[in-house]
Formats: structure tokens, sequence, C-alpha cells
């Protein structure tokens, strides 16, 4: 199992970027599938998490309303898109699945974690 993130960027503050993460080994149709980050001396942690049902999606409180995740399992494919990026955005961001259909247990995926996108949001 391999997923992979791709699209960070260096962007200003209030920018947008796409990250899409494309999985190898498995499908991903029937797997939830999360984004996490992992910003420089700080712990990594959840940001976004879709279901094997599209409908299905949660988001760390601290990008709610300014990151969408979407997916199009025909491509094996997950989509972060982020908008109103802030500084403290800046991390390397990392795609994974917890191995379930479902997102409730998403902030405890065993990895592999891959090595992940960088973003950096500075002016």
């Amino acid at each position: 199992v391999q997923l992979q993130a791709s699209g960070g960027g260096l962007v200003q503050p209030g920018g947008s970027l796409r990250l899409s993460c494309v999985a190898s080994g498995f499908t991903m149709d029937h797997y939830a599938i999360a984004w996490f980050r992992r910003a420089p001396g700080k712990e990594r942690e959840g940001v976004a998490c879709i279901s094997s049902d599209p409908s299905l999606t949660t988001y760390a409180a601290s990008v709610k309303g300014r990151f969408t995740i979407s997916r199009h399992n025909g491509r094996d494919t997950v989509y972060l898109q982020m908008t109103g990026l802030k500084p403290e955005d800046t991390a390397v961001y990392y795609c994974a699945t917890p191995y379930s259909e479902r997102c409730t247990y998403y902030t405890n995926s065993p990895g592999p974690w891959g090595q992940g996108t960088q973003v950096t949001v500075s002016s």
C-alpha cells in the first residue's frame, strides 16, 4: 500500500493550493482517506478525512470552512483544496488511510506516510 501526496508549494497568505493523493498497490474505493500535516517542532495532526462514501467528510477545527476534501475513486485519487491559507498552515502534508470505510478513528491511521508534500505559506 502506498499513498503519495503531491501539489505543495510556496503560496502567499490568503492564497490557494490543491493537493493530490494517489494510491498504488491497492484500490482506495472502499477505504476512508485522510490528510495529515506536521509543522516544524509539532506533532502530526489530522486535517481532514473522507469516507468511502464521499458525502461523509470531517475536518479539523483549524481548517474547517477553508479546506475541502474530495475523492475521484475511478482515478484512485483524493484531493485537498486549500483556500484562505495562513502561515500556520505551513507544514509537510501527508495522506494515509485508517483501513476502514469510515473516518471515525482516522487520527489513528498507522501509515505508511510516504514523503509528503511541503506547503509553505509566506509573504
